[in-house]
């Protein structure tokens, strides 16, 4: 790193990686050093704009930072090169028993990568998931560990990142573009009515809102959404109604100003709801 941003800089950060004068072991400890430095000196809260981080120490299980302001708690991921549709996590009962006590991390996804040598590596895309938009459906466990194990019997789990619609990332920088920090807050707020909704009912809103995503464009009207019916029926293989379901789950988004009827079943997505 270079240094602060300059003052009249439209971004909040230097994405460079600040080389560590620490011995390293290996390649993944230093990844890993490098990565939540960055995040330490730089990452601010999506949730209220508090910066900095303050990092937990190292032992501390399932989170790695938390927003003094609103006490927000974050875990950090990061790789070299973009996430696939899954993304591996710790232990599997931890983490349902975390959604079920509605107490887990919000997920910051970092990728990084050279942008042109002598260049230091730098981040090149960050996101984060809100936790309310973690509900068990993405939550894939992993085969147990074996007998020969040191954790015999232990068994971790994927998040299926495909099962999260576009609202529920948070973009703070993409393809090395800084968001700006306002932009960010903005479509934090935008899906927070979620929390108010009990796990069951948020599924299916969460559902609804990927289907509303997939149609591809900001305008979209009610047949448009029920073309989606085989796939929320696979979903929910127990509910005879997904027609109804849907009318409600779009009113809704509507009454939460996700999105906004036109009238004659077209509806249009707000502006945060697109960033």
């Amino acid at each position: 790193m270079t240094g602060d941003p300059p003052p009249d800089s439209p971004g909040w950060a230097n994405l460079g990686f600040e080389e560590a004068q620490a011995a390293f072991k290996g390649p993944t400890q230093r990844a890993r050093v490098l990565t939540e430095g960055w995040a330490a000196r730089w990452l601010f809260c999506p949730g209220c704009g508090s910066a900095p981080l303050d990092q937990f120490p190292n032992n501390r299980r399932v989170a790695d930072f938390q927003c003094l302001g609103c006490r927000e708690e974050f875990e950090l991921k990061a790789q070299k090169g973009r996430f696939g549709p899954m993304v591996v996590d710790g232990a599997y009962e931890t983490m349902l028993a975390r959604l079920k006590a509605g107490n887990n991390p919000n997920l910051v996804l970092m990728n990084y990568g050279v942008r042109a040598p002598p260049d230091p590596a730098a981040v090149t895309d960050l996101f984060v998931v809100p936790r309310h938009f973690f509900t068990p459906a993405i939550i894939v466990p992993r085969p147990p560990l074996g007998p020969g194990a040191r954790r015999a019997g232990w068994r971790g789990c994927n998040i299926r990142l495909a099962g999260v619609p576009e609202a529920g990332r948070i973009h703070l920088v993409r393809g090395g573009r800084q968001v700006a920090r306002e932009a960010v807050l903005e479509k934090w707020r935008s899906t927070l009515f979620l929390r108010d909704e009990r796990p069951a009912a948020r599924g299916w809103l969460i559902e609804v809102m990927g289907c509303v995503e997939a149609i591809g464009r900001p305008e979209f009207t009610l047949d448009e959404v029920y073309a989606f019916e085989r796939r929320l029926e696979a979903a929910y293989p127990d509910n005879r109604h997904v027609r109804p379901k849907i009318r409600q789950q779009l009113q809704v988004l509507r009454d939460a100003g996700f999105l906004t009827f036109e009238g004659r079943g077209r509806y249009r997505l707000a502006a945060a709801s697109v960033i």
